[in-house]
């Protein structure tokens, strides 16, 4: 990284404020951002957080269930471990099948005997190769595995929350995401970059 981004990033507001608060992540903001519009965890105790590391989310997640709810985080990278004591890591893969397994697997040693998680949120990306074509699609293939393991996972009326980058293919995703949910939202956070591709498709209320 160059030191004019390590500039940028100490101005950074939501930077500053992460580090403040203790977040992991500036991408803190930008769920607390979407749910604070959309009331996404509302009476929800049971979050499933795809595409983790390094924790940002699953700090915020862990604040809105409370000491009673419980979140899995998933990633392939390997998240340090946190303080929270409802938060339980799985190192794994998203676009692998076993990863639904391993989820059910947690879900069961956690007595929630039946699949009953409240939300699903995706912040998962690819390596950002610079070649805007290639990782748009990347970018939708993870979203689309992320769609698969909520297809598997959310409880009818649980909400889910899928980063997307913008692209040729974003109309599609957001067509196939429709017939899932009752309602769907198309938002972008204040906290999220202004020059980044990235949104967010909100499902809400699953069918």
């Amino acid at each position: 990284m160059s030191k004019a981004w390590f500039r940028r990033r100490q101005k950074d507001q939501y930077h500053q404020l992460a580090k403040k608060r203790g977040y992991r992540s500036r991408a803190a903001y930008k769920l607390k951002q979407l749910d604070k519009k959309l009331k996404l965890f509302k009476k929800a105790k049971t979050v499933v957080d795809l595409g983790a590391a390094p924790g940002g989310w699953l700090q915020v997640e862990s604040e809105m269930v409370g000491n009673e709810g419980f979140v899995i985080g998933i990633d392939k990278r390997i998240i340090e471990p946190l303080e929270q004591s409802n938060i339980k890591i799985i190192q794994g893969d998203i676009t692998e099948e076993s990863i639904i397994t391993s989820i059910k697997q947690v879900l069961e040693e956690k007595l929630i005997l039946e699949v009953h998680v409240d939300v699903v949120t995706s912040d998962v990306s690819p390596n950002v190769s610079g070649i805007w074509e290639l990782d748009h699609a990347r970018q939708i293939a993870l979203a689309r595995a992320s769609l698969r393991i909520i297809e598997e996972i959310l409880k009818t009326g649980g909400n889910a929350v899928i980063k997307v980058f913008q692209g040729i293919m974003f109309n599609e995703f957001v067509d196939d995401t429709k017939a899932l949910f009752h309602r769907i939202k198309i938002m972008k956070p204040s906290a999220s970059r202004r020059k980044s591709a990235e949104i967010y498709v909100i499902g809400l209320k699953r069918k």
